[in-house]
């Protein structure tokens, strides 16, 4: 297939969103009281609610709601209050025909609880390390990332090592990707993220986005996030909340290079990085 046809479209239930337009803009909703990001600010159901809707104001294509930390170090949350704490954001949410809702979740009861209230789109940092995932994502029509992570995220940053960080995630996100689909779970239905930050060292993250070219040859989507994360707070010595610009640079790279879709947590100023960045992309094409 040319690298501008149909796999550049991704199925998300009823919505099918084309990729080859534009990069798509994935805006954070931590419903959570511990997030390394924000630290908890929107962990009461009326904030999260009030903040999902700010990021739509200012451009977000998909918001991607979260119930347990993935913060290096964190601890599990259980499935109840997951859903606890997903579910009055995603009822008040869902109606409003604007919004696209992910779940953020590795825990398939979580992830068929949310689908039921109207998310359209599982984002699976584990790539199925829950055995009934697959099965629930098949079912329900619903939109797929898949996410390399080396180990879990209590575990994840004790001393990564890979021989070629590039080539050992691709060889992940291809099998990963074949087992959607023998899972029932059609290639045009996922995304690809490999994972920056999640079980790899800030060279290691760096080496991974100027490969990620390599990459376009699994035949689907990237997913890229690098938002406030620590390779960029380590490299300009930063903390959380004085790392835009470098989250700036690093996903307009992303994008130029090939990735079709940015998650990220301060969304009116990715939305014009990424516009310009599709710009030069585009220019470049014979």
């Amino acid at each position: 297939m040319s690298p501008e046809g149909p796999e550049l479209h991704w199925h998300c239930r009823d919505r099918v969103f084309d990729l080859s337009a534009r990069t798509l803009v994935m805006g954070v909703v931590n419903v959570t009281p511990d997030s390394f990001s924000d630290g908890g600010r929107f962990f009461a159901p009326g904030a999260a609610v009030a903040h999902a809707r700010q990021l739509l104001a200012e451009g977000a294509d998909l918001l991607d709601l979260g119930a347990e930390s993935t913060r290096p170090g964190a601890a599990p949350v259980t499935t109840a209050e997951q859903i606890r704490r997903l579910a009055p954001v995603l009822e008040a949410l869902a109606a409003d025909p604007r919004v696209c809702l992910a779940v953020d979740t590795a825990n398939a009861a979580v992830a068929d609880r949310a689908l039921e209230l109207g998310a359209r789109v599982v984002n699976d940092v584990t790539a199925f390390a829950d055995p009934g995932m697959a099965a629930v994502v098949a079912r329900s029509g619903a939109g797929l990332v898949l996410m390399h992570m080396a180990g879990t995220p209590a575990t994840m940053q004790r001393d990564p090592h890979y021989a070629d960080v590039a080539l050992e995630v691709r060889e992940h996100l291809a099998a990963r990707l074949e087992a959607a689909r023998a899972a029932g779970v059609p290639a045009e239905r996922v995304v690809l993220d490999p994972g920056i930050g999640f079980g790899k060292t800030v060279r290691h993250n760096f080496e991974l986005l100027a490969r990620l070219e390599e990459l376009k040859s699994l035949g689907r989507p990237l997913l890229v996030g690098v938002s406030r994360k620590s390779l960029l707070g380590k490299t300009l010595d930063l903390p959380v909340d004085q790392r835009l610009e470098g989250g700036l640079a690093a996903s307009a790279v992303a994008v130029f290079l090939g990735a079709r879709v940015v998650r990220t947590h301060d969304v009116a100023a990715t939305v014009r990085a990424v516009r310009i960045a599709d710009a030069l992309r585009e220019a470049r094409r014979p």
